[in-house]
């Protein structure tokens, strides 16, 4: 089965005046291949296109796509958004009693799976030009798992609910005090539990829609008003983003014991939340704005293994590069030159203190910086770029420092690719960062939209971009992996590991995410106190004492997978969990 896809978003027709046309083969036949639809764009005929490829490689926007698809997938075609639309095959099958959880890139249709299963969007079948009747949905899915659940639908039996995936937009469609909200959302008297287990007594006076929020306790209260809702099967699309690790792994054990006795699915790209959090996951593989295909659900090591393979043996099918982690040897930092010094530093505000313990950062290596919310890393950060003075202490260095904040406002209107002329004009004439940066960031596609229209993972694609394209001596990363699906975070870490051992230079990263930290850093530093009143920085730590300090502080232990080596939280009072608390050893028992 071949598809042919025209990415509307990067069409320029009406430029080029229909260009696409003329390299056809089969416009010489004397068949129209492309049409002009009523909007202006072309419009791409599947029946007579032959898959040649020739205006895939002329058309200069690459709006074109043509897709090969296993011959397996044509009876598996779930919902066609329009003529050359992105289509989605098969989905996923909600289990009483399990976690489900679903992984796969940005824009292949998680989102869209979710919208289905919970009758927010009625699957046409692939026949997007008229509206099928839920009696041809209930026939094409008879004799199968998801009959009975779209007959609930069907009959308005089932209840569910879904936690967005874009909490930053609540503020715009909610207003009042978040208590009041949530007592609102409460359909079976779970307020003060749900409500002490998310630990957000402290802000149920707060007004959702003053901005004095943070992203952090946004998520929280999106997954407790979801909590709270008394439904049948519940919905978690991305539930980790914004919070810190001990937040992620508080909801984590809420909504596992959720699924005990409810149907729940979740998309998550974090892997070691999806790991603790899941019995069965989903894979979701196909291409960015094309297609989607559900695999067959996987007991959860082994999804996560297979997705970081990036090949589906049982269909023989090659869907992403093979991502590997190693147990690699610390680097030895006492031959390594030093960079920055700085003496023990305090920065004091009305309501909250930080302090600093003294430390230093040399140069070639990457420091990642962990810990809670709210504890002062990104202050500490600021510090260090000079955008705030310590209130007591000094920091000793005169070099040139590149910095991505940890929220990016895409204040300037014009597109991308004039964006990165101004600001970073090396990309497009250096070879070394055509190769280390551009092409990796997959930024090509990206040139033309405006840099405000651009989605969270976009936009954060564009702003590591421009930080690693300045001229410094140390990049500061405040939350890289944010917005970012797992793919695109382990292609992060590669590019940033390269462009620091490249080039000689430093990097401090701060991040939540387990798995990212431990595939970049090479040292920690590490944060502890009371979110929102004290913070204490200690460090650098190597990467294992830093991370036995963090983990012990979190009370988790880790361990590495025996076939692909990547982190593995162990199961709570587990063998191997009891085995290495009483061995002091947090991360890895075999380091």
């Amino acid at each position: 089965m071949r598809i042919a896809v025209l990415l509307k978003d990067r069409c320029r027709s009406k430029n080029c005046a229909r260009e696409c046309i003329k390299f056809c083969p089969r416009v010489r036949a004397g068949d129209e291949t492309i049409i002009m639809g009523d909007n202006g764009r072309p419009i791409i005929s599947e029946d007579l296109c032959v898959g040649c490829g020739i205006c895939v490689h002329k058309c200069p926007f690459e709006a074109i796509k043509i897709i090969g698809l296993a011959e397996e997938l044509e009876t598996d075609l779930i919902h066609q958004f329009g003529r050359n639309g992105f289509r989605l095959f098969r989905l996923p099958i909600p289990k009483k009693g399990t976690c489900m959880g679903i992984l796969g890139p940005n824009g292949i249709g998680k989102t869209t799976a979710i919208k289905i299963l919970s009758g927010q969007i009625k699957p046409n079948l692939g026949e997007y030009y008229e509206d099928p009747s839920w009696n041809d949905v209930l026939e094409y899915f008879a004799g199968t798992e998801l009959h009975n659940h779209f007959k609930t639908i069907v009959d308005g039996s089932l209840s569910s609910v879904v936690k967005p995936q874009y909490v930053d937009k609540l503020p715009r469609i909610t207003k009042g005090k978040i208590g009041e909200i949530l007592k609102k959302a409460d359909g079976h008297n779970n307020f003060d539990k749900i409500v002490d287990k998310l630990d957000l007594r402290n802000i149920l006076d707060k007004h959702i829609e003053k901005g004095t929020i943070s992203g952090g306790e946004l998520q929280l209260v999106s997954i407790a008003a979801a909590l709270l809702k008394d439904v049948d099967m519940y919905f978690f699309d991305e539930p980790s983003s914004y919070l810190d690790i001990h937040q992620r792994l508080k909801v984590a054990k809420t909504i596992k014991e959720l699924s005990e006795t409810k149907k729940v699915m979740v998309i998550e790209h974090d892997l070691a939340v999806l790991d603790f959090l899941c019995d069965n996951v989903h894979l979701v593989y196909g291409d960015e704005g094309a297609y989607g295909v559900v695999t067959y659900p996987r007991g959860v090591r082994h999804a996560i293994n297979t997705y970081l393979s990036g090949y589906l043996k049982e269909e023989n099918i090659r869907f992403g590069e093979k991502i590997e982690f190693f147990a690699h040897p610390p680097k030895q930092r006492q031959d390594m030159s030093i960079l920055i010094t700085y003496n023990d530093l305090k920065k004091s505000y009305p309501e909250f203190n930080l302090e600093v313990q003294k430390g230093l950062i040399r140069k070639g290596e990457i420091i990642g910086i962990v810990g809670p919310n709210a504890i002062g890393k990104t202050t500490f950060v600021k510090m260090l770029a000079g955008e705030i003075e310590p209130t007591e202490g000094k920091i000793e260095h005169d070099i040139k420092i590149s910095y991505k904040p940890q929220y990016i406002s895409p204040e300037y209107t014009g597109t991308v690719r004039d964006f990165l002329e101004i600001n970073a004009p090396q990309i497009f004439t250096t070879s070394f960062f055509k190769a280390e940066i551009f092409e990796p960031f997959n930024l090509k596609h990206l040139l033309d939209k405006p840099l405000d229209t651009l989605s969270g993972g976009e936009l954060q694609r564009v702003a590591i971009a421009n930080c690693l394209i300045q001229e410094a001596d140390i990049y500061l990363l405040d939350e890289p992996s944010a917005y970012l699906d797992s793919e695109q975070r382990m292609i992060t870490s590669r590019t940033v590991r390269r462009i620091i051992e490249k080039s000689g230079k430093s990097s401090m990263i701060v991040d939540h995410d387990v798995y990212f930290i431990d595939m970049i850093s090479d040292a920690l530093i590490v944060f502890d106190g009371k979110p929102g009143k004290d913070g204490l920085a200690q460090g650098p730590f190597s990467l294992h004492e830093g991370m036995n300090r963090f983990l012990k502080d979190v009370d988790i232990t880790f361990r590495r997978d025996e076939d692909t080596k990547r982190p593995r939280v162990n199961k709570p009072d587990s063998y191997m969990d009891r085995k290495q608390r009483s061995e002091g050893e947090y991360y890895y028992s075999n380091m």
